[in-house]
């Protein structure tokens, strides 16, 4: 391993497993990075912030927004701890499949059935455990998923590779936005096949992406240290003496909870805020959110696709992360400004535009930071943690702060002043990302 970081170093053609890809084998990886992000993030983002917000209001209309933040911080603690274990795990993998590829198909299968047993239960109860499940199985594949970036995609074609998988990731949660606002249209109907749809798409994903990648090599033969009990322990360390890597941590951790603020709640937020009092507020929603899933979708796409190539082209990673926040934290204000669908629609716009960019070339900065090539799986599962602590963040801060306005004002409908407030501490939230992405020395 050695030779191929010493490789890596000195020839920013060759990966950090010491191969030179051929172009074929990059547009592979491209190619399947991007398919599996648009095909995951299509039925997470359609159930976590559109389904699962509607059957919880079907529970308990007064008690939902502490419900979806409940099940919300549950998932993202089990999220939290399969990320470095898993990703660790995978580091530590010897087998004629490679270190990485047995952990995304198992996690794709484990994902997708517990996904699809919540279209079976009815409690609050039975949906925290089955989301948590959920969380474990989509972190066993992510964890490797991510790492394989590290490992198999070569210096000179990250940024153009991470730019399509941001912009996979862009399109995905837009079409998710919209295909659960077309299904919430269908009823109990629609609200069962979303769940369905999540059992297919993950069972398979992890399968699908697999096959499209150059197939790994096998590792039988790659020397290890002795595992027990310390050295495994010992893998789990975060890194040292490495305060890019915790600047870059921290920023990803406080952009993604503004936007998951914002974005779990978007379903309360155009009912209760934009048609607050409205008797079509729930139809209305859905429609609104459609709409700013079409804006979103060309605004980020573009950004994705042409930040990506750019930044590899210009040489920088950091400042282009950094302003993608700032346009986002604009996006933000749109709503807080003009309470009114065109608010709502402005917001898709500008945010869209921050926020797919932001995808394009934060992975590639996360990358950039990693301390040793060696542990990619755990490091990047660290970093990785900014996925699950800003769902953590987004979910509570907003249930936190709408409960707290109610209780000051005595009422048990949500007023629409609480998402003021929910989107003016979001603004203030990424821009302190901005800031943090800026304190990175050692990436342009």
């Amino acid at each position: 391993m050695a030779d191929a970081i010493s490789a890596q170093a000195h020839d920013p053609a060759v990966s950090a497993d010491g191969h030179r890809p051929t172009t074929t084998e990059v547009v592979r990886l491209g190619v399947g990075f991007t398919i599996s992000a648009v095909a995951c993030a299509i039925p997470w983002v359609a159930l976590s912030s559109i389904i699962l917000p509607a059957v919880l209001e079907g529970i308990d209309p007064a008690s939902k927004e502490s419900m979806l933040g409940i099940i919300n911080a549950a998932g993202s603690i089990v999220a939290l701890f399969a990320n470095i274990i898993f990703g660790t795990f995978s580091d530590l993998t010897r087998s004629r499949f490679g270190k990485r590829s047995p952990w995304i198909v198992v996690g794709g299968i484990v994902t997708g059935l517990s996904i699809g047993a919540i279209a079976f239960v009815n409690t609050h109860a039975m949906i925290v455990l089955l989301w948590c499940c959920a969380q474990l199985g989509y972190n066993i594949m992510l964890a490797p998923y991510v790492a394989t970036m590290s490992d198999r995609v070569p210096d000179k074609f990250r940024g153009t590779v991470s730019g399509f998988y941001g912009a996979g990731i862009a399109v995905g949660q837009t079409l998710g936005s919209f295909v659960g606002a077309q299904l919430l249209k269908n009823g109990t109907s629609g609200i069962f096949a979303g769940w369905m749809m999540g059992l297919v798409i993950f069972g398979l994903c992890g399968i699908v992406v697999v096959a499209i990648w150059p197939r790994e090599k096998s590792n039988v033969d790659e020397p290890r240290e002795e595992i027990n009990a310390r050295s495994v322990l010992l893998r789990f360390r975060p890194p040292k003496n490495a305060p890019d890597f915790y600047y870059a941590l921290a920023g990803r951790t406080m952009m993604m909870g503004g936007y998951w603020m914002i974005n779990t709640y978007q379903l309360f937020i155009a009912q209760d805020y934009v048609f607050a009092g409205d008797p079509d507020a729930k139809l209305k929603a859905a429609s609104v959110i459609a709409t700013m899933s079409v804006i979103t979708l060309v605004v980020s796409l573009i950004a994705a696709v042409a930040a990506g190539p750019l930044t590899d082209k210009i040489g920088m990673r950091k400042l282009p992360v950094a302003l993608a926040s700032c346009l986002f934290a604009v996006g933000a204000l749109m709503p807080l400004l003009f309470r009114s669908e065109m608010g709502m629609f402005l917001f898709a716009g500008i945010a869209g535009l921050g926020y797919g960019t932001y995808n394009a070339i934060d992975q590639a900065l996360n990358v950039s930071v990693l301390p040793n090539p060696d542990e990619a799986g755990k490091d990047l599962g660290i970093l990785n943690l900014a996925n699950t602590l800003s769902t953590v963040i987004g979910s509570l801060m907003t249930s936190v702060l709408v409960v707290i306005v109610k209780s000051v004002l005595g009422v048990t409908q949500t007023p629409p002043v609480a998402y003021s407030v929910v989107f003016i501490v979001a603004i203030v939230i990424v821009l302190i990302a901005a800031w943090l992405i800026m304190r990175i020395k050692n990436v342009k």
